[in-house]
């Protein structure tokens, strides 16, 4: 695969073989985001685990303590006093059964976190096959099917994001912008692997954590020693 100059400016950053420490990482990362946009600096982390068995999902959410420098859109779909105390946090839309063929309907998408009480899961499900394949279905273990949507509709703006599985057992997520700067990425990182870590599932056997990579949207990836986890 061939790639551009810049990309190939970056990667003479990164020593071949060199498996880094999260600082030094977080530093080189930084370094290689010379896109003319502010990059999203993603983490890939490959966990010991079969995503085929339900005894040994990961999945959860966490509100990176610097946010993701991202300007969060969120519908939540409830009613009454609900929707009233969600229209107050700040949500982005609000509404129910309406909104809900609006999906259906008009194939709209302009959010990027769907929030929902319990009791209107029954309406909800019918957006499965939609809002599943890009992950955005509300469940309960990432907090956006909940009661309390005005805690919810406040953490996603914050910065909250979601974390889970894919089919090949790796976890990606952003922990921010390259304008963030090294500090304030690394404790980024740090809550986020903490999550990880403490979401291992009792059936895992070896090692938890096999693989962590840390890069920026268009920058080639930094490998972390994983050893450091302690998974």
């Amino acid at each position: 695969m061939k790639h551009g100059k810049k990309y190939n400016d970056s990667a003479k950053l990164i020593e071949t073989g060199k498996f880094y420490d999260v600082e030094e990482a977080v530093a080189v990362a930084v370094k290689t985001g010379t896109a003319k946009f502010d990059e999203t600096v993603e983490v890939h982390v490959r966990l010991g685990v079969d995503s085929r068995h339900a005894d040994q999902q990961v999945r959860g959410a966490v509100v990176l303590p610097n946010g993701t420098g991202k300007t969060v859109r969120t519908l939540v779909l409830a009613k009454a006093d609900k929707a009233d105390a969600a229209k107050e946090a700040g949500a982005d839309f609000v509404g129910a059964e309406e909104l809900v063929a609006k999906i259906q309907n008009e194939n709209w998408l302009d959010f990027d976190v769907v929030i929902a009480t319990p009791d209107m899961m029954g309406v909800v499900g019918r957006l499965g096959k939609v809002l599943g394949p890009r992950g955005l279905m509300p469940t309960p273990k990432a907090g956006t099917v909940t009661p309390d949507v005005a805690k919810a509709v406040t953490e996603a703006k914050a910065g909250k994001i979601e974390y889970r599985l894919d089919k090949t057992n790796i976890i990606h997520c952003p922990i921010g912008k390259v304008s963030f700067g090294p500090e304030k990425l690394q404790e980024n990182f740090d809550t986020l692997m903490a999550a990880i870590v403490k979401a291992k599932p009792a059936a895992t056997k070896g090692q938890y954590i096999k693989s962590c990579v840390i890069a920026t949207t268009m920058g080639p990836g930094i490998k972390l020693n994983v050893a450091k986890f302690g998974a």
